[in-house]
């Protein structure tokens, strides 16, 4: 019988469940969104501004977005129980993926419309249009700047910003729409406006979408190098072998990781476990790792295959 199978099984947990938390952020974005909606609707309405009714489309959107990203930020908080061991915490990864593919529809919404649009321009109030679309500019930019800090180091966050960034980014457009059309006369200018900012928040949105999927099927995320980890894990002292690797993602801001490391002399202390989940977290940002001691050879188990 192969020892390992006759040895208790020796485990090293490091957690660091400390996400920042943007309630406020939360909170004051989607309450000047609700109101700038209102308003935006109305006036893109009484403007006939294509430009203007998509990007309050767009905002209500957000508003979706930010709620569906806060819900997922609370959920992740709850702490594990025995039906659910690791908590909430993949909720931000799925609010994500879920904004990215709102992000996503809301804009090929847009390019659909405008393009229709654009067969039959019509007159817009030029003035109307440039000053309601510059306050939403005030607003979506007030709201992305409240997840800016949060938005490298957490996924969900991102997903909050990109989306308020990305109203800036029309209302910008629709502003300078409004303006062109007043000097030129161009019926075909709000329309082309809305699809140029469409097609424009559709690249920066393919990144999340690419990113939040990948993590939803626990591939490893991006910035941990998985060859790196496993080299590492076998130059630790003692440790002749290292299988049945596995990094995921826990949540758009903690990475988990277990391994078996193969260590004929033993139990190496839990000093030596300590260090490990310490390091593991300084170099490659692994906060939740579970280590499994064996004495000598055995089944290979799961052995990623090279790409």
């Amino acid at each position: 019988m192969n020892p390992s199978d006759t040895e208790p099984h020796d485990h090293a947990h490091h957690h660091s469940h400390s996400p920042a938390a943007f309630d406020r952020a939360f909170a004051v974005g989607i309450a000047l969104n609700i109101v700038f909606v209102a308003i935006e609707a109305f006036y893109g309405w009484r403007a006939t501004s294509l430009a203007l009714l998509a990007d309050a489309g767009h905002n209500l959107s957000d508003v979706a977005g930010l709620a569906l990203a806060w819900v997922a930020a609370l959920a992740g908080r709850l702490p594990p129980d025995q039906q659910h061991t690791y908590g909430w915490q993949r909720a931000s990864i799925l609010a994500a993926l879920a904004n990215a593919i709102l992000l996503l529809v809301v804009m090929g919404s847009l390019i659909w419309e405008a393009v229709h649009r654009l067969q039959s321009p019509t007159p817009i109030a030029g003035v109307t249009v440039m000053v309601v679309a510059a306050v939403g500019v005030l607003v979506n930019g007030a709201t992305a700047a409240l997840f800016m800090a949060g938005r490298a180091s957490d996924m969900n966050i991102r997903g909050a910003f990109l989306h308020m960034a990305a109203d800036a980014l029309v209302s910008l457009g629709v502003v300078a729409a409004g303006a062109l059309y007043l000097w030129a006369g161009w019926l075909w200018l709000d329309p082309m406006t809305s699809i140029v900012i469409a097609l424009v928040i559709i690249v920066g949105t393919w990144n999340l979408f690419r990113q939040s999927l990948h993590l939803l099927f626990d591939g490893v995320p991006e910035g941990v190098d998985f060859a790196a980890v496993d080299a590492w894990l076998r130059q630790q002292p003692g440790v002749c072998e290292v299988h049945d690797l596995h990094i995921w993602a826990m949540s758009t801001t903690e990475i988990a990781l277990t391994a078996h490391l193969v260590m004929p002399a033993g139990h190496p202390g839990d000093a030596f476990f300590a260090a490990l989940a310490e390091s593991l977290h300084q170099r490659f940002d692994i906060a939740h790792p579970t280590l499994q001691i064996e004495h000598s050879g055995c089944d290979r188990g799961c052995v990623p295959q090279p790409r």
